[in-house]
């Protein structure tokens, strides 16, 4: 494998986690619930019935994580806030030992010099919202902007850059229309509208972020599409699925506009949830910055039911991660290009702001992962040779931890983490990823 690649000068080095999956403390300090504790509290909804409840105590061990964290010599840390730390209803009064925990973590990060990127929602929705609709209900938007107001208030003085959400598409798909994710609603395709209140609570707060002269991105899950053969059907069916995965979260954002989503039969105002002048909501804050998550491309075949107008199919010729994902890493430059072709100036820099790979405790010495990023960011690294502006590279995960409807059965962490102990213990691939860093900054520094 390659010692160092071919990056630019000032490219950011981080890694990536989510509040719900690391933090515990949920009855702690005023912290109101969320779609995931009680969905987590639901029999069977996640495996072997884990909870976040715990997790891995970063609430109160963020000190030890931010060492971890300089010791890997980051640049750069995304993590996201707890919507219902701070305001535990969704909307009303803060609560001020929520916002007190992020000052604490902000602060440590800058002392330790890494650069906080905190995502504002990354699933965690209060369950007051939830209560009355959730994602369905066009007010939630509303809410997030307030929500995001807040923040920005609170930590925009140490704060730059901030993603608004993470993964619309993942959120609105296995929360809302298969109900295998909080909040466990199985609506199919009339979840949609949870998609479009979530993109416009990104524009709204959006606007309200660059008021405050900060930059703003939204980090969406994207994948190739790869159709199964050359048979009509299966472009077709490649063609709707690209549609849902990737443009119905892309397009408003970037081009002003939602795609054709006449393949899915949908219609073009997504059931009445589209008002007059959404759009512009949407698309007029512009992006200051893509963040893209990668973890696999997708092969997509003609429907075998009428369920939906595509079927999703293996690729076995590929080796596969312990969660059973495809690793292709040469699709990730095959995505990359596929947005500059497809965007041009409409699209912003882009920074990876989750790419990682799950392997089972018994591998040793974690080379799996090891190569999973080695040939992943050499991939990037021949993207950005291509001419893409790729600004830096978040790798899933600093922590192995709570990885949602798989409870702790799911290990993407750098560093192990032993949930009856909290001991954490760094693996093969937390020095390499070390290694990296530091011969990188050598080479681009002199």
């Amino acid at each position: 494998m390659p010692d160092r690649f071919e990056l630019p000068l000032g490219f950011q080095w981080g890694a990536a986690t989510a509040a719900y999956q690391i933090e515990g403390a949920v009855n702690e300090d005023g912290r109101g619930p969320s779609v995931w504790d009680t969905f987590s509290a639901r029999p069977g909804a996640v495996r072997d019935g884990h909870t976040g409840a715990v997790a891995c105590d970063h609430y109160h061990r963020y000190p030890e994580d931010i060492a971890l964290m300089k010791g890997l010599g980051l640049d750069g840390y995304r993590f996201s806030i707890a919507w219902p730390r701070v305001l535990p209803t969704g909307s009303g009064p803060v609560n001020p030992a929520g916002l007190a925990f992020y000052d604490r973590l902000v602060d440590a990060l800058l002392e330790a010099d890494i650069t906080p990127l905190p995502t504002l929602f990354h699933w965690d929705l209060p369950q007051a919202l939830e209560d009355t609709g959730g994602w369905l209900n066009r007010d939630t938007a509303y809410r997030f902007a307030d929500y995001a107001t807040v923040m920005a208030d609170h930590l925009g003085d140490r704060v730059p850059t901030w993603i608004t959400l993470n993964e619309p598409f993942v959120h609105t798909v296995f929360g809302y229309a298969l109900g295998t994710h909080a909040p466990g609603r199985t609506l199919m395709f009339e979840a949609l509208p949870a998609a479009h209140h979530q993109l416009l609570a990104h524009g709204l707060a959006a606007s309200l972020l660059h008021e405050r002269g900060l930059e703003v991105m939204l980090s969406n899950n994207l994948t190739p599409v790869w159709p199964a053969s050359s048979a009509p059907d299966d472009l077709a069916a490649a063609e709707a699925y690209d549609t849902l995965h990737n443009r119905l979260f892309t397009d408003p954002v970037l081009l002003g506009r939602y795609p054709d989503l006449s393949a899915l039969g949908v219609p073009d105002d997504i059931y009445g949830a589209v008002h007059p002048g959404d759009p512009d909501l949407i698309h007029t804050p512009r992006l200051d910055g893509l963040g893209l998550n990668f973890y696999n491309p997708t092969r997509i075949a003609a429907p075998t039911t009428p369920t939906l107008p595509f079927d999703l199919v293996d690729i076995p010729e590929a080796p596969h991660t312990a969660f059973g994902w495809p690793v292709v890493p040469d699709a990730l430059r095959q995505l990359l290009r596929h947005l500059r072709d497809s965007y041009g100036k409409a699209l912003p820099p882009i920074t990876i702001t989750e790419n990682g790979c799950s392997v089972t405790e018994s591998t040793t010495p974690d080379q799996p992962r090891i190569d999973y990023l080695a040939t992943h960011l050499d991939a990037l690294a021949q993207a950005v040779a291509e001419g893409i502006d790729i600004r830096g590279y978040y790798t899933w995960s600093l922590l192995d931890n709570f990885e949602w409807a798989e409870g702790y059965h799911q290990r993407f962490g750098l560093v192990h983490v032993d949930f009856a102990t909290q001991r954490r213990t760094p693996k093969a691939s937390y020095a390499w990823y070390r290694d990296l860093i530091a011969t990188h900054r050598l080479y681009r520094t002199g």
